[in-house]
């Protein structure tokens, strides 16, 4: 019983931690941030790239830019409902995902940067450094633990299906994922609705987690449809 109060404890005081980080701000909270930004433009600049000499992107000649930015108020309420430890749980999984939920789309921003962005490496190319975040940068930005730096990532031949990858992540029927699933354009996709009721009804916690992480991705990450 010792034992098991001195853990809570440990967890209490790190979740604190985590709250005080979070008042200060998303761009200034890890510290490693500009050594690993440094790394990566020096061994960038050492190794060079494949692109022919001069090559100049014509993408801003016929470009058009339209930010928009999804309404993320219902994921904010959700983890605000969360106690303690269903947070310390998220946390340990998938690092600081949640503080994306706070950050603002700087239209200005954006419409300025097209002019730099790349097509034949899809990333922002500023002279000779290219803005691609690597494994390192992921890890420092979202102080996800789980991330294995010294393994080589690569595409797996034989890839799970949308419908297989939802049903492993949500841990529902194949029937229930497969009545739930949209085309919008050339993707598939799930409205958020269906996850929203999925985490705010699901009996497992790890289960309303790994949903409550696929919903930051595919809202605010990877997004591909409005309300999907």
């Amino acid at each position: 019983m010792a034992f098991h109060f001195i853990i809570k404890g440990v967890g209490h005081i790190q979740l604190l931690d985590r709250k005080l980080i979070m008042k200060k701000g998303f761009l200034d909270k890890v510290e490693d941030n500009a050594a690993v930004r440094t790394w990566s433009e020096t061994i960038q600049q050492e190794k060079g790239d494949s692109l022919a000499d001069g090559y100049v992107s014509g993408l801003w000649d016929f470009t058009r830019i339209s930010v928009t930015q999804k309404n993320l108020q219902e994921l904010r309420e959700i983890w605000d409902q969360w106690n303690d430890e269903v947070r310390q749980l998220f946390y340990n999984n998938y690092g600081d995902l949640p503080y994306l939920l706070d950050v603002k789309i700087d239209k200005h921003l954006f419409r300025a940067l097209a002019q730099f962005w790349n097509p034949a490496y899809s990333c922002f190319t500023f002279r000779k450094v290219h803005l691609v975040p690597t494994i390192e940068e992921y890890v420092a930005l979202l102080r996800c633990s789980n991330f294995q730096v010294d393994k080589v990532y690569s595409r797996a031949v034989n890839l799970p299906t949308f419908s297989k990858k939802l049903v492993n992540i949500t841990g529902m029927s194949e029937q229930w994922v497969a009545a739930r699933i949209k085309q919008k354009g050339d993707s598939k996709c799930v409205p958020w609705k269906s996850l929203k009721d999925l985490i705010l009804t699901h009996p497992d916690v790890r289960k309303k987690v790994d949903v409550f992480a696929l919903s930051i991705y595919g809202l605010v990450v990877f997004p591909k449809a409005l309300g999907h």
